[in-house]
């Protein structure tokens, strides 16, 4: 009934990428969209055989919230912080979130993690600088750990260190209920937009 925090998805997120390898294309095949999704198909965002993937703009469906990733920019800086690890930039993403539970939700960033790469590197992915900061930087931020009343949206960024040289990226949703199992895992799969230093999208 209630969902999963932080980091202890992200192993089993890893585990998700190396399993369903190539499996996106086989499922939007399958739903019978196109490869930008951008056919209005009814089907995407919402999970079949425990996966759903989208692309820009489309809406994720999980059991607590919906969830949508708008934009996404790449930069050197933001709010006066650089990135932590050498050879590493800034993505930051506008990500709108629903909660279409039929209880109050908390919340955490975290819930979020960003991928890149090929699938066969298992280190490939991230959470929010807010994990190891402790802290946002911004109003626009989402906060660290925040609750969804019913019916109730936020929108915000998510602020994540990843590989100079990488443009095309995922953020990731894993389902995960209160006796510790695991439900769908959602993808939504993007190419960010170059920027320069910025405070905000």
């Amino acid at each position: 009934m209630k969902k999963g925090i932080g980091l202890i998805l992200a192993l089993a997120l890893a585990l998700c990428l190396t399993v369903l390898s190539g499996c996106g294309s086989v499922l939007s095949g399958m739903l019978g969209g196109d490869e930008n999704n951008g056919n209005g198909d009814s089907q995407t965002g919402y999970a079949q055989d425990g996966y759903a993937e989208g692309r820009m703009g489309d809406t994720m469906h999980t059991v607590f919230f919906d969830y949508t990733v708008n934009s996404a920019y790449l930069c050197d800086s933001f709010e006066g912080y650089a990135p932590s690890q050498e050879g590493f930039r800034l993505l930051v993403a506008e990500v709108t979130v629903l909660n279409t539970f039929q209880e109050s939700i908390p919340m955490y960033d975290t819930d979020f993690q960003v991928q890149w790469g090929d699938d066969e590197d298992e280190d490939a992915y991230d959470v929010p600088i807010t994990y190891y900061l402790e802290e946002t930087l911004s109003d626009d931020q989402l906060p660290y750990e925040y609750e969804l009343a019913v019916d109730e949206s936020r929108t915000g960024l998510l602020v994540f260190e990843v590989p100079e040289g990488e443009k095309d990226f995922s953020i990731s949703y894993l389902e995960f209920f209160d006796d510790n199992t695991e439900g769908d895992v959602f993808f939504v799969f993007f190419t960010a937009e170059e920027q320069g230093d910025s405070s905000a999208v």
